[in-house]
């Protein structure tokens, strides 16, 4: 059980609603993640607008979704690791493939060169260096294509961390964590 309980979205009103309304209409249901977030109105247009954001960003979809698994397996999440699994194939991401992002391997090299700076990004919590960008940008990423790759990770540290601290129950299939090495 959740350790603060979901925000009843008919209990919610202007504004507040108006972004409940957008989520449903976007899954067809309004997942527990939200709901918990969505106690506050401004925390839940922070996630909610930068899912959005992002979306539109020149990443795309595919690559969004493995670096989420990715992170996710990082930070332990598996309601985020379950949830980017299934959006992943959405996108188009094989089974084989959204398995191999949670482990930080692609075989296509610049998919893996996004990957590794998402990685280092988390293991180092942002203090990364010169040479870790240079590493991406060698890898054919735009500076803003790799500030997105930074946003990406940050509004997955963002979603883990409240799934996690808050205890959030999972409403996705659960895919399983990889073990720790």
């Amino acid at each position: 059980m959740s350790h603060i309980p979901p925000k009843n979205p008919a209990d919610t009103s202007g504004a507040h609603k108006a972004l409940f309304d957008e989520i449903n209409a976007t899954f067809g249901v309004i997942p527990n993640m939200f709901k918990v977030i969505g106690n506050s109105s401004a925390a839940l247009e922070s996630m909610w607008t930068s899912f959005g954001a992002l979306g539109k960003g020149k990443l795309g979809a595919k690559l969004g979704e493995q670096i989420a698994v990715l992170v996710a397996d990082m930070n332990r999440c598996s309601y985020c690791l379950s949830a980017h699994t299934v959006l992943g194939q959405k996108a188009g991401v094989s089974a084989e493939e959204m398995a191999e992002a949670q482990a930080g391997r692609s075989s296509d090299p610049r998919t893996k060169a996004a990957l590794d700076f998402a990685a280092t990004l988390v293991n180092e919590r942002g203090q990364i260096s010169k040479s870790d960008v240079e590493a991406v940008r060698k890898a054919g990423f735009s500076d803003e294509e790799i500030a997105e790759i930074l946003a990406h990770v940050a509004l997955n540290i963002f979603t883990n961390y409240t799934n996690e601290a808050f205890n959030v129950e999972n409403d996705f299939p659960k895919t399983n964590l990889r073990q720790a090495a």
